[in-house]
C-alpha cells in the first residue's frame, strides 16, 4: 500500500513544504503519527484547534449538529448560525456578523465594508486602504494586495488597485497616505503573526484609530490569528483601549472547522444589502455549532489561565540559552534564537514536539487548554534544540 506521502506527492498540488510527519489522530496537545510515535503540538493547526483535538464538548456538538441539518443555503435561518452571531456581538459590544469559510474571506468582507460606506458617504474615489509594511492578510488577489510584504506579490501581477502600506509605527508616514489617497479603511493586525509575532505599540494604534475617528475612516481590525482568546483576551484589540468598526477573524473561532467572520459596528452595520455580499457555506450549521463551544468556554476565568500559560511560557523560554527575544502575547509567541529557527524546529520535532515558523523566529500556537505538564516538557526540548 502506498504511504500518505507517496499518495499526496503524486495527487496533491504541490503548494506546501511539508515536514516528512503522517499524522494520523491525536487527543488534546498530543498527535500521533503513522508510525505510531506521539507529539506535543504547539501549533494547534496554526492558531486553529483552540481546544486542541477531538475536543469533547467541540465534537458533541458538531456531531449532534451533523445529524440534524449539516446545511441549508443562506436563503433560511439556523439556530447555529444565529445564535453564534449573537455571542459575538455580545461579547465584543458590536452589532452585526458576516459569516465566511476563512481569513481571507472575512478580509475581503471587511474591505467590501469600508469601501462601500466611504464610497457611499464621500465619493467613488474613497476606494484606498492603508495597511501596514509586513502584514499578512490572506491569499486572495484583493488580500494579497492588502499584505505588506513584496515577496507574497511575486509572480501575481497586477494585485487589486488602491492598497498602500506604510512601517508600523509610523504614524506621519500613515497620516501622509491619507492625506494623499482619498481613503476609504485602515486595516491593522494588532500583533502581526506571520510577520514574524511582532505585537504594534498601543500609542500607534491608539492614534491610528483616533485619526479614524477624525476622518472617518472605517478602521479595520485583522484577528483572523489573534483572536478568539489567543492573546489573552478574546480579540486583540482589547488590549490597546480602542473600538474597531470592523473586525475580521477567523482560525481557533471554529475549533477546527473551516469559518472566517466579519464583526461590524454601528458606522458600516447597515452598509451591505441583500445581494452585495454572500457565502455559499458561510454560517453553516455544523461550523457554527462547533464555533459556539469555542466562544462560549472563554470566559475570564480560562483567559486568565490563558495569560498564566503566557507568562510561564515568556519567562522560561527568554532564560534559555540560544536564545535571543521572546515576542508576542498570549499564547502568540515568536522565539528569535541564535541557531537558525528551521534547524530548531526540525531537532523539536525529532524530540517529540511540533513548533512552526514565522520569518526568523520560532513560532508557538499551542492549544488555549495546553496543560501546564506538557507546556513544561516542550519548554525542556526547545532548550535542548536551542543549545
Amino acid at each position: 500500500m502506498n504511504s500518505i506521502t507517496a499518495v499526496d506527492q503524486e495527487y496533491v498540488a504541490h503548494t506546501y513544504g511539508r515536514f516528512p510527519l503522517e499524522l494520523v489522530s491525536g487527543k488534546g496537545s498530543v498527535l500521533t503519527a503513522a508510525d505510531g510515535k506521539e507529539y506535543i503540538d504547539l501549533g494547534s493547526g496554526i492558531g486553529v484547534t483552540a481546544f486542541g483535538i477531538a475536543d469533547e464538548q467541540w465534537l458533541a456538538a458538531v456531531t449532534e449538529q451533523a445529524g440534524k441539518l449539516q446545511h441549508v443555503s443562506n436563503l433560511y435561518y439556523t439556530d447555529p448560525c444565529a445564535q453564534l452571531a449573537k455571542e459575538l456581538c455580545q461579547r465584543t459590544g458590536m452589532k452585526k456578523v458576516f459569516f465566511g469559510n476563512s481569513g481571507a474571506e472575512a478580509n475581503e468582507g471587511a474591505i467590501k465594508y469600508a469601501r462601500k460606506y466611504s464610497m457611499e458617504k464621500k465619493g467613488n474615489e474613497y476606494y484606498h486602504i492603508i495597511t501596514l509594511v509586513n502584514s499578512f492578510h490572506g491569499r486572495t488577489l484583493t488580500t494579497l494586495a492588502a499584505t505588506g510584504q513584496d515577496h507574497f506579490h511575486q509572480h501575481f501581477q497586477p494585485l487589486t488597485p488602491g492598497f498602500h502600506h506604510v512601517q508600523a509605527g509610523d504614524f506621519i508616514g500613515l497620516k501622509k497616505l491619507v492625506a494623499q489617497y482619498p481613503t476609504a479603511g485602515i486595516l491593522l493586525e494588532c500583533v502581526q503573526g506571520e510577520g514574524g509575532v511582532v505585537p504594534l505599540e498601543k500609542d500607534f494604534v491608539q492614534d491610528v484609530a483616533a485619526l479614524c475617528q477624525q476622518e472617518d475612516i472605517p478602521l479595520m481590525i485583522d484577528e483572523v490569528q489573534t483572536g478568539n482568546g489567543r492573546t489573552g483576551t478574546l480579540y486583540s484589540y482589547m488590549q490597546f483601549g480602542i473600538q474597531p468598526d470592523i473586525v475580521s477573524t477567523a482560525k481557533g473561532l471554529g475549533g477546527g472547522l473551516p469559518i472566517g467572520a466579519v464583526l461590524v459596528g454601528e458606522k458600516v452595520e447597515s452598509v451591505l444589502a441583500p445581494g452585495d455580499h454572500g457565502s455559499t457555506y458561510g454560517g453553516n450549521p455544523v461550523c457554527c455549532a462547533g464555533a459556539l463551544t469555542v466562544i462560549r468556554r472563554l470566559d475570564e476565568a480560562f483567559l486568565a489561565q490563558v495569560r498564566e500559560k503566557s507568562e510561564y511560557l515568556f519567562r522560561e523560554l527568554s532564560k534559555l540559552p540560544g536564545v535571543e527575544s521572546v515576542d508576542g502575547m498570549g499564547l502568540m509567541i515568536g522565539i528569535k534564537t541564535e541557531r537558525p529557527a528551521k534547524e530548531v524546529v526540525a531537532e523539536c520535532m525529532e524530540k517529540g514536539v511540533l513548533c512552526l515558523t514565522a520569518k526568523d523566529k520560532v513560532r508557538l500556537l499551542p492549544a488555549l487548554n495546553i496543560p501546564m505538564e506538557l507546556l513544561k516538557k516542550a519548554v525542556s526540548v526547545i532548550g535542548e534544540a536551542c543549545e
